[in-house]
């Protein structure tokens, strides 16, 4: 008999009042209650939410690098100048960071769906009916889809919120991949003159509220306030749980509150910079084709060729009078333009291997 039926039958009989003290909670407290509300709650927003709202900014990205697949650009490291490398790449590591994302969530999901349900007071079961725990688990899990079980130590799960703190760490890492996408369109988008001028994101606003016609980040601007945030409840969650004195942890409304925003914020935040910021962002191409030609680290595909040395000298020569690394290798070696145009060629650097 399940707990509904319980009450119905009690209900039936002339005389019995049903109390929530006498009925409702006999088998159940507050200090399982509580974990079992914040594992389920984060569960479904989880499930339901976040992980549909990162599977869409993977395959948004995804989508916008298969289109940009021809687009090659300046590489950089320390913020300067470095190998090419194609927009499909530079995008395709969003996507791969994302998708581990996903990973590690599905992977915290299996700890989530353990429950406290049934531990009662504090952890022995006491007044809980034999197999309550597992009924609970078991309706919840025909409600929600979900693969909730009872957990094997309710003592673990009424002292401590380790799956919750496990769960705030992932979003934590997410996190740190949505600031570092942000501030990626962020460069990209810098300028549009006196900056990197790769990319042109869409246009959100009608000017600055003094300067017409300067149209800022907003959305990476906002994802990377977002994360900051989430950075920071994770702090705050981690401190919380920490916090289990012997049988009970008291801060279980920071952990359920911290939580459910942080999951909430992430959702949102993704599914902005998927609609708003990477499916419709411009590229200027003819912004990456000038620096491209005259970039000086082009001359490491000839390193292998004519020493390391030799090379160096070109590059300086070629930064310092503003012209084409090819320009400057055909004064200052053998090698014939049909040669350097192959060994310099930027788009084959960037498949990697050895140059021939």
């Amino acid at each position: 008999m399940n707990v509904n039926e319980v009450l119905a039958t009690l209900a039936s009989r002339e005389g019995v009042e049903v109390t929530p003290n006498d009925h409702v909670n006999m088998g159940q407290s507050s200090n399982d209650v509580i974990p079992t509300a914040i594992h389920l709650s984060a569960a479904i927003a989880l499930h339901e939410s976040l992980r549909p709202a990162l599977v869409h900014l993977r395959d948004t990205i995804d989508q916008r690098a298969s289109e940009l697949s021809h687009v090659v650009k300046t590489g950089r490291t320390h913020l300067m100048d470095a190998m090419p490398l194609r927009m499909d790449q530079e995008l395709g590591a969003w996507s791969s960071q994302i998708n581990q994302a996903i990973e590690r969530f599905d992977s915290a999901m299996k700890r989530l769906c353990r429950l406290a349900q049934g531990g009662t007071a504090v952890g022995t079961g006491i007044n809980a009916p034999s197999g309550f725990a597992e009924q609970v688990a078991q309706e919840l899990s025909e409600q929600t889809g979900l693969m909730f079980t009872p957990n094997d130590s309710f003592f673990a799960s009424l002292s401590s919120q380790d799956a919750a703190v496990e769960l705030s760490g992932q979003l934590k890492g997410l996190a740190c991949v949505v600031m570092k996408i942000a501030n990626d369109l962020r460069w990209m988008n810098s300028g549009p003159l006196a900056g990197l001028g790769e990319i042109e994101l869409e246009a959100l606003q009608p000017g600055s509220s003094i300067m017409p016609g300067k149209v800022n980040p907003v959305i990476p601007e906002s994802a990377a306030q977002a994360a900051a945030q989430v950075i920071g409840m994770d702090t705050a969650i981690t401190i919380a749980g920490q916090s289990g004195n012997f049988q009970l942890n008291v801060m279980l409304p920071l952990v359920a509150t911290n939580l459910l925003s942080s999951i909430s914020l992430m959702s949102n935040t993704a599914r902005l910079l998927a609609d708003r910021a990477i499916a419709t962002f411009k590229v200027r191409e003819e912004n990456l084709k000038g620096p491209l030609a005259k970039n000086p680290i082009l001359v490491t595909a000839l390193n292998g060729v004519i020493g390391y040395n030799a090379a160096a000298a070109i590059a300086k020569e070629a930064y310092h009078a503003g012209r084409p690394i090819i320009d400057v290798a055909e004064e200052k070696t053998d090698l014939d333009r049909e040669t350097l145009e192959r060994l310099l060629d930027p788009a084959v650097l960037t498949q990697g291997g050895v140059p021939e």
